[in-house]
C-alpha cells in the first residue's frame, strides 16, 4: 500500500535511472508484486506510480503469493493445488494456486515488523529497558521461536532504562522472547487456518500430499515449520530461498513474460 505517492514515484524513478545508467533505453516493461488483499484503488495507485516514474504502460501487477509460490519453483499452470505462505515484513499472504490463478487466499497485516513491535514492547512492560527496532530485530532472529526448542537459549540485550535513562544490560530467554511474539504468531497460524478451511477439498488433497511452502523472512523463525505441523496437520516445506522468492518469481515474471502473462493478467482481473 502507498503511503506517500511522491516518495514512491522518486524511489522507482531512481530504480530505474540505476538500471539504465547514462544509456537512456526505451521505457522499461515492469512488474510490480502487491498484497493478494489490495482493493483496486490501491492497485491503481501502483501502476501509477510505477508509469509516472517512467515504466512502459501498463505496469504489470503481481499479487506476492503468486510471485512468491513461482520464486520456489511451484507448478503454478498445474491443475494441482499449491499452497504458499509468505510471511514478510508487513503482511503475511496465504494463497493456494491452480491453473494459474488464485483460487482462494488470506492477507493480514502482521509480519516480522509485528514481532520486533511485540519483543520491543514485551521488554518494556517486563523490565522498564528501551529497545530499538534494530536491537528487536537482532533478538528476533537469535532467539525467537514459535515452538518450545530442545535446548532453551539465553542472552543479554543491551538498551536504555527507562527510570534511570542509562544504559542497562539484562539477561532474557527463548521462553520469555516465544510468549512475546505468541499472538502475532498465533495470528498467521489462523490466517493458514482460514485459507485450508477455504480450500476445495480436491486441491486440499493436494496440499496434503505435497505440502505447505513458507517464504519470506518469516519463514526463517526458528520452529514456525514445526508449529504449523502441529496446528494443521498438514506437511512443511520451506523455499530453498525463502528470503527472495518474492523477488526470483516477479523477475521470473519478466524473463519469460510472454509464458507468464496469464499470471500477470489473472492478477489484474483479481
Amino acid at each position: 500500500m502507498i503511503a506517500n505517492f511522491d516518495m514512491c514515484e522518486k524511489m522507482l524513478a531512481y530504480f530505474i535511472r540505476r538500471v539504465q545508467g547514462p544509456r537512456k533505453f526505451a521505457k522499461p516493461r515492469m512488474v510490480i508484486c502487491v498484497p493478494s488483499g489490495i482493493t483496486g484503488v490501491e492497485q491503481r495507485a501502483v501502476q501509477e506510480a510505477a508509469e509516472s516514474a517512467g515504466a512502459r504502460k501498463p505496469a504489470h501487477i503481481i499479487e506476492e503469493p503468486m510471485a512468491a509460490a513461482i520464486g520456489a519453483g511451484l507448478p503454478v499452470h498445474e491443475p494441482t493445488g499449491n499452497m504458499v505462505v509468505d510471511i514478510g515484513g508487513g503482511t503475511t499472504e496465504v494463497a493456494v494456486i491452480s491453473l494459474g490463478g488464485i483460487v482462494t487466499s488470506q492477507s493480514v497485516r502482521i509480519g516480522g515488523d509485528e514481532l520486533d513491535e511485540a519483543i520491543i514492547q514485551y521488554i518494556k512492560k517486563e523490565y522498564s529497558l528501551a529497545l530499538g527496532e534494530r536491537t528487536a530485530e537482532e533478538i528476533k532472529i537469535a532467539l525467537g521461536s514459535a515452538c518450545p526448542l530442545e535446548e532453551e537459549l539465553h542472552a543479554e540485550i543491551r538498551g536504555r532504562d527507562l527510570v534511570t535513562g542509562l544504559p542497562k544490560t539484562i539477561v532474557t530467554t527463548t521462553e520469555e522472547i516465544r510468549l512475546a511474539i505468541e499472538e502475532p504468531v498465533s495470528a498467521i497460524v489462523d490466517a493458514v487456518k482460514v485459507t485450508l478451511d477455504k480450500t476445495p477439498p480436491e486441491l486440499a488433497a493436494d496440499i496434503m500430499e505435497q505440502g505447505i511452502v513458507l517464504t519470506g523472512g518469516g519463514a526463517l523463525l526458528h520452529g514456525i515449520d514445526a508449529r504449523l505441523v502441529s496446528e494443521t496437520g498438514m506437511p512443511i516445506v520451506i523455499a530453498d530461498n525463502p528470503l527472495h522468492s518474492v523477488v526470483i518469481g516477479s523477475g521470473q515474471c519478466l524473463e519469460e513474460f510472454e509464458v507468464l502473462k496469464g499470471v500477470l493478467m489473472s492478477s489484474q482481473g483479481h
